[in-house]
């Protein structure tokens, strides 16, 4: 069976950001979604309900629970996110930062090798499919201010300050 034509399956878990949905494809993990998220594909693409008992369902699970508890401070789970080529690539960027850290969007575009490209990278960034797992809200900007997030500045401000930032007017959304 190939991709195009695997069966997708979801389950939601609850988290402190609010309610994410798993999304696999192939066994291995397709999207991570918050609820509300700018750029999701919606309810239609994540496919049948799945169990979350399952592989790997029940491992992100866990993991993303020792996330918001602290205890995981890296994820370690089998990715397979749908994008063009320069798109992966900014995923796979995205997954060096290290916990804790935030880069700006030239940064990452001169880490990448494409300097000029910081537009570029924050379209893919903005374009990520696995929110979290894929830290995305680790790119600022290159002033160090909150820029656009998927999942909303709130969320961005609350993942940076479980991690130890402390963005200024750091608020915790109630979810």
């Amino acid at each position: 069976m190939t991709s195009s034509t695997a069966v997708r399956a979801h389950v939601t878990v609850p988290s402190p950001v609010g309610p994410l949905t798993i999304v696999t494809q192939d066994g291995l993990i397709a999207g991570l979604y918050m609820d509300a998220q700018r750029h999701a594909p919606g309810p239609q693409a994540y496919g049948v309900p799945g169990d979350p008992a399952d592989e790997p369902f029940a491992a992100a699970a866990a993991q993303l629970a020792a996330y918001f508890d602290g205890r995981l401070t890296d994820f370690d789970l089998p990715l397979g996110p749908a994008g063009t080529e320069f798109q992966r690539r900014v995923w796979d960027g995205l997954r060096a930062i290290p916990y804790g850290q935030t880069v700006s969007y030239g940064e990452l575009a001169r880490r990448l090798g494409h300097p000029a490209a910081s537009r570029a990278v924050g379209l893919a960034n903005g374009r990520n499919p696995i929110a979290i797992v894929v830290p995305c809200h680790r790119v600022i900007g290159a002033d160090g201010s909150m820029t656009g997030y998927g999942g909303g500045l709130d969320r961005k401000r609350f993942l940076l300050a479980l991690e130890g930032r402390r963005p200024a007017g750091l608020s915790i959304p109630d979810m």
